[in-house]
């Protein structure tokens, strides 16, 4: 009989018992959740892994982005409705309740977003990384209206009068948009690089004087790494309007070489060396002769002009042959006497007139 009376004295206008039963029913709603999520991170995560279908993957990654907290106050607001409170306090309740709904609805959409967006770009690296650029783009355009819808619904289902505010960020949206122009050059400017596709992750390019390969490209900066290991950020806005240099979409390189041999080299000579030079370049595989000529007199050597094509655009290969190159060349001169010309100048001195010591100005003495 004690208990009875103490479970039906009033509290706050409501017995006892009634907020025990309320209590009871949040935290059961909150206890089913974090079993549910234990039970998915602990046994079925692993079976997930085991199947061949993502479909059950991406749940279990949107199940596991479930927010406790987030939950409590959904579970508290479901509870309250078996009490009888004040009209305000389950007004403030239900709004709160609504904001924590379509948050965690949120946050399992965007963990939805971001498995599948994450595999699909996995998958374009292996062969397309336009495609994988292009993903990125379409990621954060997919969370940004998933994240403006539910925002609109939530007010909505507050009882703010959506299509007022909209009109009214339109209006305002003008103004923002003035104040961070620059910020929006460089958003415009990333989605012009995804659609326009100049290079793409991995394409290893020169800007200006800097060059290195790709390995980011955000909203407002795209990021490279040089060939000396540090980070190079580059500002969208102004990579678009820089001359760009892709070596990523190289076919071929075209190689010029130049050379010069001493002037003393008999005419015989000087007619063998286009084709000496010729067979050092056609000796390689995967080189493409063109032409070589005896192309000027320099100051101090006669200079003779080659041009080959590497049919392969691998840089370390094509040093590689361009090594070899010029070590045939090397080869080939010197077993046909050739000397190589280097910077010298030639003085000749002639015979002088010999002259008195008065037209250097001298002055003789004489005796008194």
């Amino acid at each position: 009989m004690v208990i009875n009376e103490w479970l039906a004295s009033p509290v706050y206008g409501n017995p006892l018992l009634d907020w025990l039963i309320a209590l009871a029913i949040a935290l059961s709603i909150n206890a089913v959740v974090a079993a549910i999520k234990w039970l998915v991170d602990a046994r079925l995560r692993v079976l997930a892994e085991r199947t061949h279908t993502p479909v059950d993957d991406s749940l279990v990654a949107a199940v596991l982005r479930s927010n406790q907290l987030l939950v409590l106050v959904i579970s508290l607001a479901i509870g309250a409705h078996y009490l009888e409170l004040p009209a305000t306090l389950m007004a403030v309740l239900r709004g709160a309740a609504i904001i924590a709904g379509f948050t965690q609805l949120g946050l399992y959409l965007n963990a939805l977003i971001e498995f599948w967006a994450a595999r699909s770009e996995a998958r374009a690296r292996e062969s397309d990384m336009a495609a994988a650029t292009t993903l990125r783009a379409i990621k954060f355009v997919a969370k940004g209206i998933m994240w403006t819808m539910l925002l609109l619904l939530a007010l909505d289902n507050l009882g703010v009068n959506v299509t007022a505010l909209v009109a009214g960020l339109g209006v305002g949206g003008i103004a923002v948009a003035l104040a961070v122009q620059n910020i929006l050059g460089d958003l415009f400017a990333s989605l012009s690089i995804v659609v326009d596709k100049p290079f793409v992750l991995g394409d290893f390019i020169m800007i200006d004087s800097y060059m290195g390969t790709v390995e980011h490209i955000g909203l407002k900066t795209t990021r490279l790494r040089s060939l000396g290991g540090e980070q190079l950020v580059f500002s969208n806005s102004d990579l678009l309007k820089a001359r760009l240099q892709n070596f990523q979409r190289l076919q071929e390189r075209r190689v010029i070489l130049r050379l010069g041999i001493v002037y003393h080299t008999e005419t015989a000579m000087i007619e063998r060396v286009p084709e000496l030079i010729r067979e050092a370049i056609s000796a390689q595989e995967g080189l493409r002769f063109e032409r070589a000529h005896f192309a000027q007199f320099g100051p101090s050597s006669l200079n003779f002009e080659a041009v080959y094509w590497v049919l392969d655009p691998n840089y370390v290969r094509f040093m590689d042959l361009q090594h070899a190159v010029n070590m045939g060349i090397v080869e080939r001169f010197r077993a046909h006497g050739i000397e190589f010309a280097f910077p010298t100048q030639t003085v000749h001195l002639g015979s002088m007139p010999a002259v008195s010591g008065d037209a250097f100005g001298g002055v003789q003495s004489r005796s008194g």
